[in-house]
């Protein structure tokens, strides 16, 4: 299920999910049913894949990601061997939709005749059958019950616009102040669908910047993703977005992979197997992040409901998958779910998986929103891991529109957006390294709790955690007169370019470059100009991470911190 919000949106699409498809027998009579099952193989025997070449099914980007993290290829990363699939595709009336390398399976569709033929083949473990609907689909999907506005903050900003307090509270404008906005950072978001990112103004620059790099629907096997529900334009935006005045996002320069695994009108373990294939996915093309704002426990057909005790890291599909992604080298992020007023309380699957950054909600005031599903796990585990705000969060509706909503489907993508930057801050770092920062920098780490985890992050206490030798000053960001931005971050090769506000226009300016130790590596006298930016070689800068610090008439000082790439 989408771990929803309550309906503040305007604009909201749906589309007819499809239907369950049947089989009608030559002699007319009686229709076979078709479901989707899931066919576990015994081994991977005969596969022309080894680990000592990954790039026949890696892309450079993903072993890069693995190597950087000292994450070996292992045997689960090698793809199902074709003869396998051949032959369970050469069975008349199988279907054969989705291969997992992870699981060793193909997803195969087909009625229960065919699946008994399909299980006698001897490579054949086990099967799972994945959609039974009781009845005629209709629109299932929770929602968070409704927060009270009267206390909340909810400002705009000249800059940020509605989705400034979220943003603030978690220090994503001060990382946007010190030039780390996701640029290099590859996000994949697993939703229900992406009506209006195609076509509203607050997500063009995703699209003149061509940073949508893949978007596709495993629910219909298909490229569409812009139409269906809108849960995801609304999730999406709160990293994306990028409008000033109007909306700006937590990972507003991260290029991203839109995926739809969200079937809007069933619940079945489909769904947590498109969540399976599209990590796969993601995996290969070297995606960094997940944000995941999806959970599940309660299905069409009650008897294959997950029970509290399957909540224990290991047993649900989806949270498994996630366990392999977060393996591998991926960051997960995944709302906690919202039911925390309702009789079940608890976190959904795959918020129980190891290892991944599991999202509570509080509101714009800190306080933990009542809606927020609490933890532990199963196993007791700290469960949610953090917080953000996901009360009256701000997001952008179809027609472009920002509005709020209200649910744990918002917490995580803000977070995750805040843990793109600190990852492009800090990038020979660890996904668990990250995680670790993040948690240690947490409101309540001392004391963490089954309602909000460690508490809610904060980007400069963590980078500075992460940089003890070289500590990110606070921002205010009231003083916006005096801050200073470095672009492109990361640099790669040429020119760093140092925008100037009017606090550094008109005076001299004495630039210093310092290294991750302290030492300074570049100093340049400026005349005094009215620019409205500076330039800066960097040709002769080792890869690493920088400081590059700026006084203006021996006065005003600011520093921001740069990767060089």
């Amino acid at each position: 299920m989408r771990v929803f919000s309550f309906a503040l949106l305007t604009g909201l699409t749906v589309a007819t999910a499809l239907s369950p498809g049947v089989a009608q027998s030559n002699a007319g009579t009686a229709a076979a049913t078709v479901r989707k099952h899931l066919v576990y193989f015994r081994d991977k025997a005969g596969t022309p894949f080894t680990v000592s070449q990954p790039q026949a099914f890696l892309s450079a980007r993903a072993i890069t990601r693995r190597t950087r993290q000292n994450i070996a290829v292992q045997p689960r990363d090698l793809p199902v061997t074709p003869d396998y699939v051949a032959q369970v595709r050469a069975v008349p009336g199988a279907t054969v939709w989705y291969s997992s390398r992870w699981f060793n399976a193909v997803v195969v569709n087909c009625d229960s005749a065919t699946l008994a033929t399909v299980q006698a083949l001897p490579f054949v473990r086990s099967t799972q059958t994945l959609n039974r609907n009781a009845t005629a689909a209709t629109p299932r999907k929770q929602e968070a019950a409704p927060v009270d506005n009267n206390q909340q903050r909810v400002q705009a900003n000249p800059i940020y616009g509605t989705a400034y307090q979220q943003a603030f509270m978690i220090g994503a404008v001060a990382m946007h102040t010190a030039g780390f906005r996701g640029e290099g950072m590859q996000i994949a978001v697993f939703d229900d669908g992406f009506p209006g990112v195609n076509q509203s103004a607050p997500f063009a620059s995703l699209r003149t910047e061509n940073r949508i790099a893949d978007a596709y629907n495993f629910v219909e096997r298909s490229a569409d993703v812009y139409r269906l529900d809108s849960h995801g334009t609304n999730t999406l935006s709160t990293l994306a977005a990028n409008q000033t005045g109007v909306f700006v996002g937590t990972a507003p320069k991260a290029t991203y992979r839109l995926y739809v695994t969200e079937d809007y009108y069933a619940e079945n373990p489909i769904e947590e197997v498109n969540w399976l294939v599209a990590a796969e996915r993601a995996d290969s093309a070297g995606v960094d992040i997940i944000s995941s704002s999806l959970g599940y426990r309660d299905f069409d057909v009650p008897y294959i409901n997950y029970s509290y005790a399957d909540l224990n890291g290991r047993t649900a599909i989806s949270t498994r998958a996630a366990t392999v992604a977060a393996r591998v080298g991926m960051l997960v992020v995944n709302s906690a779910g919202n039911e925390g007023n309702r009789s079940w309380q608890k976190i959904l699957a795959p918020a129980d998986a190891d290892s991944i950054l599991t999202v509570g909600a509080v509101d714009s005031l800190r306080n933990y929103a009542p809606f927020s599903s609490q933890g532990p796990s199963a196993d007791n585990r700290v469960k949610p891991n953090l917080a953000a705000q996901g009360a009256l969060a701000a997001v952008v509706n179809v027609a472009g529109q920002p509005t709020r909503s209200n649910g744990t489907s918002f917490s995580c993508p803000v977070l995750a957006g805040m843990v793109a930057g600190f990852w492009q801050a800090n990038p020979t770092l660890t996904a668990q390294q990250v995680i670790g920062f993040l948690q240690r920098s947490g409101s309540q780490y001392a004391s963490p709790n089954n309602l909000l985890g460690y508490g809610i992050p904060n980007f400069v206490l963590a980078y500075n955690l992460a940089n003890p030798g070289m500590p990110l000053a606070a921002a205010n960001p009231a003083s916006a007169n005096n801050q200073l931005v470095v672009y492109p971050n990361p640099v790669k090769d040429g020119e760093l370019y140092v925008q100037l506000t009017p606090a550094f226009r008109s005076l001299p300016l004495q630039v210093r470059v310092y290294d991750a130790r302290g030492t300074m590596v570049v100093e340049r006298l400026l005349p005094a100009t009215t620019a409205a930016e500076v330039r800066l070689p960097t040709s002769s800068l080792a890869s690493g991470v920088y400081s590059c610090a700026v006084q203006a008439g021996g006065k005003v000082q600011r520093s921001v911190r740069f990767v060089k790439q």
